[in-house]
């Protein structure tokens, strides 16, 4: 009889916000303000796997990983982006988001602690857009009920072109 093959899951890099590294200054020098993290966008419908990757926080730190991750969003009202999981994979946060409302920008707060006792805490921005399904050219030929009209190759009609 075959044995059934064990899944090994791994976060998905392409949905990644990675810590930019410590930079020493000089004395009297102002530090520039990095950059805000921010996530490719998700769709309302979307379950996906965002990761936060700490590696430049615990470089020449052998041994140590996350231990806790705390999630918290803003807004956060009913139907607004929700967190399903959590995880970690060594320096890498993994959070698996779902919902959010169309037009909205949602600020991610992942504060982490370490085996060692470290602790990062950042904002990732996630912008929640409408991906499933494109909006049609204000120009698009409609049908009485609403329907965009299309051509053999599904492209639609445009009035005046």
């Amino acid at each position: 009889m075959p044995t059934i093959a064990q899944h090994v899951w791994r976060p998905s890099g392409a949905r990644r916000a990675v810590l930019d590294g410590f930079v020493p200054v000089p004395r009297g020098s102002i530090p520039a303000t990095p950059a805000p993290l921010v996530w490719p966008a998700k769709d309302p419908v979307d379950i996906l796997d965002y990761e936060f990757d700490i590696s430049a926080a615990l470089l020449s730190n052998r041994g140590d990983s996350i231990a806790t991750l705390d999630v918290s969003i803003t807004p956060n009202a009913t139907g607004d982006l929700s967190v399903t999981s959590t995880g970690a994979d060594g320096a890498i946060a993994v959070v698996w988001l779902d919902g959010g409302q169309v037009g909205t920008v949602y600020s991610v707060q992942i504060t982490i602690g370490t085996v060692d006792g470290r602790t990062v805490s950042r904002v990732i921005l996630l912008p929640v857009q409408s991906l499933a399904q494109a909006s049609p050219p204000p120009n698009a030929l409609t049908s009485d009920t609403g329907l965009i009209v299309t051509d053999q190759s599904g492209n639609p009609i445009l009035i005046g072109s």
